[in-house]
């Protein structure tokens, strides 16, 4: 029994020194080392977020020199679009022109551009600008019946309303 008690005194000594060997070194509160530590993880932090502000404000460029330049080329799309309406005695000239017009379409559809739909849609202030409004009981009421000019989207932002003839 005696042997027991010695056993356990001499754990309770020996817990105690490893206790003190694990215990690791208080350091003081302004250490450099933890100055330094605080100070490169905000430098980090504050890179990190200035390199998502540039990506976004980058995507943002991109976006806006896209959709004007494609407003710039939609004039040029409407003036073929008006060219190929009419009738021409020329066949070789018209397909010519027809072949120009479909690869702009392509590019611009390329870019991401895509045309609003209308004819037999209902109306949406948010795509279309109505221009006339007519009585037609044939149709429901707000349908569009006619389109005047092609709207486009870009990235779900309108880059241009269609103009639209709406039955009340």
């Amino acid at each position: 029994m005696e042997d027991q008690i010695l056993n356990e005194e001499e754990k309770d000594v020996d817990d105690e020194v490893v206790e003190e060997e694990t215990m690791p070194a208080e350091e003081p509160a302004g250490s450099k080392e933890a100055e330094y530590l605080e100070r490169l993880q905000r430098l980090m932090a504050e890179f990190d977020n200035y390199r998502k502000r540039t990506e976004k404000e980058k995507a943002t460029t991109y976006d806006r020199a896209v959709s004007s330049t494609v407003t710039e080329l939609l004039s040029i799309v409407d003036n073929f679009e008006r060219a190929l309406k009419l009738e021409s005695s020329d066949k070789p000239f018209y397909e010519g022109v027809t072949m120009i017009y479909k690869q702009l379409l392509a590019a611009i559809e390329k870019v991401g551009v895509t045309t609003i739909e209308t004819v037999n849609q209902t109306f949406d202030p948010a795509f279309h600008n109505a221009i006339f409004h007519v009585e037609d009981d044939s149709v429901g009421a707000n349908t569009i019946v006619e389109e005047m000019q092609k709207g486009y989207i870009y990235k779900d932002k309108v880059i241009r309303h269609s103009l639209v003839k709406v039955a009340n």
